[in-house]
């Protein structure tokens, strides 16, 4: 059902502490951690505790936390030191777009030239 934990997910696993992560920050509704093959000096990912497999139904069903993932992603931006200096939010939707955990996640990228990235 979505919202609810899926047994054979990734980020659920990370969301309920069975799997280990570099958290670097937490809300009642989402976690952020570093990804674990950055393409970039900052490279967070940020998702909802509940679960829904891409960003599209997130927002359809839960708008209030689609919206609290990309503040997560501002607030991200803004520990990483990266807010000043520029940053992208991405999210991928299906395989065809790169998306491998089928988990809605928001990419926090910075640290670098980005320019080139499209």
């Amino acid at each position: 059902m979505a919202g609810e934990p899926q047994a054979d997910c990734l980020f659920c696993k990370i969301v309920a502490g069975e799997v280990p992560a570099t958290i670097v920050r937490e809300t009642e509704t989402t976690v952020a951690f570093r990804d674990i093959s950055p393409q970039a000096p900052t490279h967070v990912l940020v998702i909802p505790k509940v679960h829904y497999a891409n960003a599209g139904e997130l927002a359809a069903a839960e708008p209030r936390i689609a919206g609290e993932v990309l503040s997560e992603a501002a607030a991200v931006a803004a520990d990483e030191k990266v807010d000043g200096t520029g940053y992208r939010i991405i999210f991928n939707t299906g395989p065809g777009a790169g998306q491998t955990v089928f988990h809605a996640h928001a990419h926090v990228l910075g640290g670098r030239d980005l320019q080139r990235l499209v």
